[in-house]
């Protein structure tokens, strides 16, 4: 507590906060570093045993390494966060909140997809032009993501909260009076909320006509019951976001939205994974059989 009462945030926004009030801060800080430990943990132990034990297939080694170290790059990005509002700010840096959020949705997104992968599969892959819709949909989601961070990191979604006009308007002015004008794009609360509701929509759009698409395709299909719970989750994501804006952000609608985007997020993975198709077989399974 006496090492926080030397940081801007105590001595410009909570001056003559008590123990009691620090001991929330502290405890959500604790917790958080604890839990991020213990996933770790019961990534790298299991899999230094699953290793030492010959039981990981060779073409799943780099695969399941390459998520132990992104979660490794998270921790040291967790720090480098964290140490963006201890000196000169009264929060962390909106860029470094959002590398952080998006980097922890990468790595459920890996997760989910090796997972996947390993998980039976009812039907065949699916057409090129399928798998090529479904991988963009996880692509727009981890963008959306990021936008999201921006949002939260600027308190963006503190403003403006009227739907479907903004500031009044379909397209609101003053958008650009950053200088330079990248600027606005990241540090502009009016403009980062715009470009997320633009993201929203751009998902919304793809994700409907992804469905359509795989239902013409491939109807009946595993595929495109998949594709339809997709935009359904979508679609169930937008309202809540909608709600959450038109509420002027609640904690509990903030994290529901938070929430409900990994949801999207990974079962987006997922599909996208299973209309690739199982892995092949080892090469001594098929001799075998």
């Amino acid at each position: 507590f006496q090492r926080y009462q030397q940081i801007p945030q105590y001595t410009e926004l909570n001056k003559g906060m008590g123990i009691e009030a620090f001991k929330s801060i502290f405890w959500w800080e604790w917790a958080h570093r604890l839990l991020a430990r213990s996933v770790g943990l019961v990534f790298a132990l299991p899999l230094l045993v699953f290793w030492a034990t010959r039981r990981i297939e060779p073409g799943l080694w780099p695969k399941l390494v390459g998520i132990l170290l992104l979660g490794g790059l998270q921790g040291a990005i967790g720090w480098w966060m964290v140490a963006s509002g201890l000196v000169d700010r009264v929060s962390v840096s909106q860029y470094r909140l959002a590398t952080h959020l998006t980097l922890a949705a990468l790595i459920f997104t890996a997760t989910m997809v090796v997972a996947r992968g390993l998980a039976p599969h009812s039907e065949p892959a699916a057409d090129r032009s399928t798998q090529r819709l479904a991988g963009f949909i996880v692509f727009l989601a981890l963008i959306q993501i990021y936008l999201g961070g921006l949002v939260a990191g600027l308190d963006a979604g503190l403003s403006y909260n009227t739907w479907p006009l903004m500031d009044g308007t379909i397209i609101p002015g003053d958008l650009l009076i950053l200088e330079p004008v990248w600027r606005n794009f990241f540090e502009s609360p009016k403009t980062v909320q715009f470009i997320h509701r633009l993201g929203a929509y751009t998902v919304f759009a793809v994700a409907l006509w992804h469905m359509i698409a795989t239902r013409r395709r491939l109807p009946g299909s595993t595929h495109a019951r998949r594709a339809t719970l997709l935009f359904v989750l979508v679609l169930v994501q937008a309202s809540i976001g909608i709600g959450t804006l038109l509420m002027q952000v609640p904690l509990h609608m903030a994290l529901t939205h938070q929430g409900f985007a990994l949801i999207v997020l990974g079962f987006a993975a997922a599909h996208w994974r299973g209309t690739k198709g199982a892995y092949p077989l080892p090469q001594e399974i098929v001799l075998a059989g």
